[in-house]
């Protein structure tokens, strides 16, 4: 028998062993085709042709990675990343890595997610990369949870259960085995926490942790709403039963320690239902003609000490909750409402700020420390308003020139750059079933300004006092470790894209002359006052800032203008501010600086849960919204425009500013496609648009209170 000869192989065959070879010995080098060439000494055009050719065709086989046009590296086999979880409605997500990578966020199929969930931090394997494709990959370790209980609806039959959960982000309903129902019954409100997911099961197994009440029932759905943002709704009785420790008497003793104030006028200014009262006001003229105003806070941290109950407590929590219709404070009531509280006719202790001004309200003098307070009066915004428009009632000499210096206050904030964003706040009038009967709006008027103008001054003259260099002289000109509230500037390219938008209505957003940008910003606000388009132009401008937060890299606040600025004056409501309060009196003291990375977790995990707060906030206001709307099915309203979508149109009643969607699908009438950068919907055949911020007629046709939805038609076709 003849042997069959082996094949030789190929010219191309051996030239694309050759640049592997190249590759897998350097494999954190990069190359181009010529130095390729050069390196394996292909000298001929028809060589380097190839070698250009033989680049391109690895690279979409997946052995190399391009890195830049025309640069190529060798392609890390199993190589992985860490990161977190981002789901998507459809149950597949995307992994955004810890670190900055070549392609960005990791795309992983469902069939890939291998029981991770939204929010988790798990590890990645990475697939090699097509070309023009986003880098895809799969989930092999879960590292850390997110979270393990989850809100839902009970579906229970023949002792058996599942809990449907809320969270559109969770794919994946809850197996509850009979010895885990702790009682549920069908058509309830409840918690679970998963106890195992089986590699090969579909659904998670858990148990019930807390049946919070029929689904509808107004107390279970504001429970609800705090359980979908991993937010307590309730506090744990140890922690009630150290709050009621706590003594409230003031010793003669303490109040030698601090500056005393008992004698001097001293008033609160809050909202009607407000019962925790953070701050108070202080006014006197001295000898010199001066006026000497106190910002005096509750002194939280007087009580709440550290390594007790209530510090982690509150540390947990970070925030008071406030939903549509309750609060859900950071501290116990007895700390909130009562010991801390400055309450009218009762001596109180507290952290002040105290500022001698002229009747300019340039500031003279300042001092910051402990002191005890008497107030003698506690107005609402409403009955302060009442005095500053009328100039009558208790205390008017007072107050009007409290409001007088607020307003000198305000004109040079905006006259150094200050932001004025003033959004109309939509509130509801709710029966004592939580039924809301009515809405209506709430408006910031000159009561609101003046407390508003000293409480910034506070805030941003504390932070000033720890973080200007020039005042800390004691570690050569380095500031010390501080917990700042910081606001970074717009993004260029969105503000570029909002100010094409408000052309469209006639306004400018951009800078005019030598307008600086937060000049042009009140100059397009001022503008829209009282206009039909007012709400959404002042909520696309929002969208386009930044998100201020907690961090001790201070880099100044843009909206405001300022320098310096943190949160000092609502330690009851927010624990940065207990945290300004503590690194506050350990300066005064000439303690040394903290550890920063410390106090910079800290201080994460208070954005963090302001975040969660806020969200859980705006998800009550939609909850509320949709079971006002139920009422009104079919009935016709005057809507705008809010929000385009690839998957609809968001629309805002004009009388009540509720807001509901037209799923693109019921646009019928053609195909339409959404463009980005436009902000509309456009059809592909007769070239109709849905422009944002454009005026409809709609119909109420569907509110959806399980899911939080408004769905609307259109009364007529466009012309």
């Amino acid at each position: 028998m003849v042997k069959k000869k082996k094949k030789k192989p190929s010219q191309k065959d051996t030239l694309k062993q050759l640049i592997q070879g190249l590759f897998y010995n350097n494999p954190k080098r990069t190359f181009n085709y010529k130095q390729v060439s050069a390196l394996l000494e292909v000298r001929k055009k028809t060589g380097r042709q190839k070698v250009q050719i033989l680049l391109k065709e690895l690279f979409e086989s997946g052995y190399l990675t391009e890195v830049a046009s025309g640069k190529y590296k060798l392609l890390s086999r199993g190589s992985t990343i860490t990161g977190i979880v981002d789901m998507t409605a459809s149950g597949s997500a995307y992994v955004v890595p810890d670190e900055d990578t070549e392609g960005g966020d990791v795309f992983i199929p469902r069939n890939n997610m291998n029981h991770a969930l939204n929010g988790d931090h798990v590890k990645v394997f990475m697939h090699a990369r097509r070309r023009n494709r986003q880098p895809e990959g799969e989930i092999i370790d879960i590292l850390k949870r997110k979270r393990d209980s989850f809100v839902g609806v009970m579906q229970v039959s023949r002792g058996l259960g599942f809990l449907v959960v809320d969270d559109r982000v969770m794919s994946h309903d809850i197996f509850i085995p009979a010895k885990g129902m702790n009682g549920v019954k069908d058509g309830q409100k409840a918690i679970a926490r998963i106890v195992e997911w089986p590699e090969r099961a579909k659904n998670p197994i858990g148990e019930i942790i807390d049946v919070l009440g029929d689904a509808g029932d107004h107390h279970a759905e504001m429970h609800a709403i705090l359980a979908e943002f991993n937010l307590p709704y309730r506090y744990p009785q140890e922690v009630i039963d150290e709050a009621e420790t706590i003594d409230a008497t003031i010793s003669e003793e303490e109040i030698k320690n601090r500056r005393d104030f008992r004698k001097i006028t001293t008033f609160t200014i809050d909202p009607a239902d407000a019962k925790d009262f953070d701050d108070a006001l202080s006014i006197q003229k001295l000898d010199n003609g001066n006026w000497e105003v106190g910002v005096h806070i509750a002194d939280v941290t007087h009580y709440v000490e550290p390594k007790t109950l209530l510090e982690k407590e509150a540390y947990e929590r970070a925030t008071s909750v406030y939903l549509v219709d309750r609060v859900v404070p950071m501290l116990p009531e007895r700390l909130s409402n009562f010991i801390c509280s400055l309450r009218p006719h009762e001596e109180k202790l507290c952290f002040s700020a105290v500022f001698e001004m002229d009747d300019n309200a340039n500031i003279r003098n300042s001092w910051f420390g402990r002191t005890v307070i008497y107030s003698d009066r506690r107005f609402t915004y409403e009955e302060a308003q009442e005095v500053i428009e009328t100039g009558k009632g208790d205390l008017s000499e007072e107050i009007l020139t409290l409001d007088r210096l607020a307003k000198e206050l305000r004109d040079k904030r905006f006259a150094e750059g200050s932001v004025g964003f003033e959004r109309v706040e939509v509130k509801f009038n709710i029966d004592d079933k939580g039924k809301p009967v009515s809405v209506f709006f709430k408006e910031s008027k000159d009561a609101n300004k003046l407390i508003e103008e000293f409480m910034l001054l506070a805030n941003k003259k504390v932070a000033q006092l720890i973080g200007d260099k020039e005042m800390d002289k004691g570690r050569k000109g380095k500031a010390k470790t501080f917990v700042y509230r910081i606001h970074d500037v717009p993004n260029p390219d969105k503000f570029e894209n909002f100010a094409s938008f408000v052309r469209r209505f006639g306004y400018e957003a951009l800078p005019k002359g030598a307008e600086t940008v937060s000049a042009s910003l009140n100059r397009l606000l001022t503008d829209v006052q009282g206009k039909g388009e007012q709400n959404l132009i002042e909520t696309l401008a929002i969208r386009t800032m930044a998100k201020a937060i907690y961090s001790t890299h201070n880099i100044g606040h843009y909206g405001l203008a300022f320098k310096h600025y943190s949160h000092f004056t609502s330690p009851i409501r927010r624990y940065p501010d207990m945290m300004v309060h503590r690194l506050l009196q350990r300066y005064l003291d000439g303690g040394r600086s903290v550890n920063e990375e410390t106090y910079e977790e800290m201080c994460e995990h208070s954005s963090d849960m302001e975040q969660r707060a806020a969200d859980a906030e705006r998800a009550s206001i939609k909850y509320k919204q949709v079971e006002f709307m139920k009422d009104h099915l079919g009935e016709e309203f005057d809507g705008v425009i809010s929000g385009v979508t690839e998957w609809g149109l968001y629309v805002e009643i004009v009388e009540n500013k509720c807001e509901g969607m037209i799923p693109i699908r019921d646009l019928d009438d053609d195909f339409y496609h959404f463009d980005e950068e436009n902000y509309c919907l456009v059809g592909r055949k007769y070239n109709r648009t849905y422009q944002l911020g454009e005026a409809l007629k709609i119909v109420i046709a569907n509110a959806n209170l399980e899911k939080k939805q408004l769905d609307f038609a259109l009364v007529n076709e466009k012309g």
